[in-house]
């Protein structure tokens, strides 16, 4: 059945039904968390989990353009409570190869007590890894549309408690920023704070606030009203929702004119930042796959000729050396990045024919004969004016390119997100996959289209080519805030290494992590198309090549075996019968050990990359013996990694 109808049938029925309590409590599955939500004097809802109150009483509803808000003088007629526990398969393995959805349901149905009689549907779900609800809203007794100005979803929380926060200070930007961890006391009416955004409690409660399922609406933000001058041990952090074009803070955010189903409200829960990186809520949050044949989206590494290495040019020498790259690696894909249809951000600019010192049929057979498929670069004004991809993705797909990689959009408002829909949806109809650059965060979409592989919106690894802020510390906190949201196109693969002190801005662009913790980051970092981002000579016929060689991009199972935000971070993932893991420390030497107790019986060897102190371009290979009741000492330099692979001794 159909989500939308579902949603609808059942508060069509559930009018009819007499109901009087104004109060209601709903568990997980584990009886762990509760959610309660109370409508005696306004609506607002409580969350608690393992016994620890983690969102206070906050705040729900809206305010409109031309009509009063909604959410107080609200009375409860109806209500509807069922639980789910189902698994899927997703077309995608990023974390799982069989992803459980099991969690407890409750719908109600809100009118006014007086006034418009305006309805109002709300939907919570509470998992045992989280909690998420999402409203329902109506068209208006007017023909036309309705326009709302704020959404008043609050989340109130202890004032000191620890967060990572990534302000990003405008609606509009390729949300790439540091997550600097503060309390949330230091957030401020001015804040405009990106999502996730992690928050610890204490040391066995961490939350992370984030969304699903975006749809015909905007991406939000969190940030308060005002400060608080006065002693109070509370924040309500708001919902900050990206404006329309030309509208601003206090503007339009978003207009509807028949029912609308907002995004899913996210608050992640753990025991540990690390188990938030295994959870699959946000894609559990998400429609199943609405491709009918997605056989042909084929998840992998590629080659990129990006201007990463300083000397790299539009020509074809250029691409077929990347080809070669990819080639010699057994990597599937290369990328054909920016300038290779000419002009770009133009009004004559084309997409559908290439600069005139390439030969794209040549440049196609070059690559199908090393058994490469090529992507596309693409600006994202020269792909919508006069709807140009109408046009162009039915060419790209006749002349076998594997993907798109659509770049500068740098907005999550309504008309941005329905935006992102189409082109998605567009691809799929020609076989594209699709990897958005200068992006918002994932929301759970690659559930439902699965060609939706990839996306930036992350502070990745290009940034060391002209700045000093891809810090080991920067490094180690991503896994716990940005990629909760999902998958991040960071780009890793820097070879030329040194150390912090010894840094320095430039071409050939050089990174401040060791050589293993860039073989690391393959491992840690979601993308299920990931993007080998330095040159040629950096790589073949060096240490750790052969890791790459070999490395998967998607996943049947996933253990975090420990990490802290900024900190240290190390991740266990399985492909086949095969494990991988990867390591990254900060600034700061550090000696771990871990045991192998996911490991099924039988006898294994562990194949590892380890840091050579004080050599951070350097690294050591050794290779042991190991069962599932071994111990594994990780030893990592300063700004170093770890890496290793094991695999069934046959």
């Amino acid at each position: 059945m159909n989500l939308k109808f579902y949603y609808v049938l059942s508060a069509v029925i559930l009018l009819a039904v007499p109901c009087f309590a104004q109060t209601f409590k709903l568990a997980s599955p584990d009886k762990r968390t509760v959610v309660e939500i109370n409508n005696d004097t306004r609506l607002q809802y409580t969350v608690s989990s393992n016994g620890l109150t983690v969102i206070h009483p906050s705040s729900l509803g809206f305010e409109f353009k031309d009509e009063p808000a909604i959410g107080a003088n609200m009375t409860i007629i109806g209500h509807a409570e069922h639980a789910v526990a189902q698994t899927w398969i997703p077309v995608v393995k990023t974390k799982h190869q069989v992803i459980a959805d099991c969690y407890n349901e409750l719908m109600l149905s809100l009118v006014e007590k007086s006034g418009q009689l305006r309805r109002m549907n709300l939907y919570f779900r509470v998992y045992n890894d989280g909690v998420a609800f999402r409203y329902q809203l109506f068209g208006a007794d007017k023909i036309g549309d309705r326009q709302i100005t704020r959404e008043l979803t609050s989340f109130n929380l202890p004032a000191t408690a620890k967060a990572w926060v990534a302000d990003y200070g405008s609606y509009t930007s390729s949300q790439e920023s540091e997550f600097e961890p503060r309390t949330l006391n230091h957030i401020t009416e001015k804040t405009i704070a990106g999502l996730p955004l992690l928050v610890e409690l204490d040391g066995s409660h961490y939350a992370a606030i984030t969304e699903a399922d975006i749809d015909n609406y905007p991406g939000f933000y969190i940030g308060v009203l005002k400060t608080d001058t006065g002693a109070t041990d509370k924040i309500d952090l708001v919902t900050k929702l990206s404006p329309l074009p030309g509208e601003g803070e206090s503007g339009v955010k978003a207009r509807f004119t028949n029912d609308l189903l907002t995004p899913w409200r996210v608050v992640m829960l753990a025991d540990s930042p690390g188990k938030l990186i295994e959870s699959e809520l946000i894609q559990n949050l998400n429609p199943p796959c609405a491709l009918k044949d997605a056989s042909w989206i084929k998840p992998g590494m590629s080659a990129w000729d990006n201007w990463w290495s300083g000397d790299v040019k539009m020509d074809m020498p250029t691409i077929k050396k990347y080809i070669d790259l990819a080639s010699a690696q057994h990597w599937p894909y290369m990328l054909i990045d920016w300038q290779w249809y000419g002009a770009f951000n133009k009004p004559e600019a084309d997409i559908t024919k290439p600069a005139s010192q390439l030969n794209m049929p040549e440049i196609l057979a070059y690559a199908k004969a090393k058994k490469v498929k090529c992507w596309l670069w693409l600006y994202s004004s020269d792909v919508n004016r006069n709807d140009n991809f109408e046009k162009a993705f039915p060419i790209y797909e006749r002349w076998g390119i594997a993907g798109i990689k659509i770049d500068f959009m740098d907005r999550d408002d309504q008309q941005m997100v329905n935006w992102y829909h189409r082109i998605i949806e567009t691809s799929a109809k020609y076989h594209l996959m699709v990897d958005f650059h200068g992006a918002y965060k994932p929301d759970g979409i690659i559930r439902t289209y699965p060609n939706m592989i990839t996306r930036e919106g992350v502070l990745g690894e290009e940034y060391s080519k002209f700045s000093t802020r891809i810090t080991p510390e920067h490094n180690t906190t991503l896994p716990f805030t940005r990629m909760l949201a999902g998958q991040m196109d960071y780009t890793p693969g820097g070879f030329l290494n040194v150390s912090k002190n010894k840094f320095r801005v430039g071409n050939p662009t050089e990174v401040m992590n060791s050589r293993c913790a860039e073989l690391a980051k393959f491992v840690i970092y979601e993308s299920p198309f990931t993007v080998y981002c330095d040159s040629p000579d950096h790589l073949l016929g060096q240490p750790g090549a052969e890791f790459l060689k070999t490395i998967p991009t998607t996943w049947d199972d996933i253990k975090v075996l420990g990490g802290y935000p900024g900190e240290y971070i190390i991740i266990a993932k399985r492909k086949g019968d095969n494990w991988y893991i990867g390591a990254m420390t900060n600034s700061n030497q550090r000696v771990l050990k871990v045991n192998t107790d996911f490991l099924s019986k039988g006898d294994y060897i562990l194949t590892a990359w380890n840091d050579e102190r004080g050599f951070p371009e350097k690294l050591n290979k050794t290779k042991r013996n190991v069962t599932a009741q071994s111990f594994i000492t990780i030893s990592m330099d300063a700004a170093g990694g770890w890496a290793g692979v094991i695999v069934r001794n046959k």
